[in-house]
């Protein structure tokens, strides 16, 4: 079983910019990876998912065009670039490993999933 850990939330004004990390114990080279976020009171929500290569991503409405999924399979490490933020990305964000492809990760369950970390975006 894959651990992961997230890295990098915090306050921004928005506008900013941030990059969210999740770090996995042991190879993360066979699992998709990606993140989810869930805002107080609100739906947990699909952000985005990166293939077991790195070579396929899906992003959920609200990333699309703003935040980049990308992996780095030497570090064990999965980055959330997030742009142009605003005060509706105000939210936890958790990262998870299950699948292979981007159509796995989207269409399973459960998986590895992390504390998740707070990302807080300023008017």
């Amino acid at each position: 079983q894959v651990q992961v850990i997230e890295s990098g939330g915090g306050l921004v004004q928005s506008g900013g910019s941030l990059r969210l990390s999740c770090t996995a114990s042991g190879s993360t080279q066979s699992y998709a990876m990606g993140w989810f976020r869930q805002a107080p009171g609100k739906e947990r929500e699909f952000v985005a998912a990166i293939n077991w290569s790195g070579h396929s991503t899906y992003y959920g409405d609200s990333a699309k065009g703003r935040f980049t999924i990308s992996r780095d399979g030497t570090k064990n490490t999965m980055y959330l670039q997030m742009n142009s933020l605003q005060p509706e990305d105000t939210a936890r964000y958790s990262c998870v490993a299950r699948g292979q492809s981007t159509t796995d990760f989207i269409q399973s369950v459960g998986g590895s999933w992390g504390q998740g970390i707070q990302v807080t975006v300023s008017s």
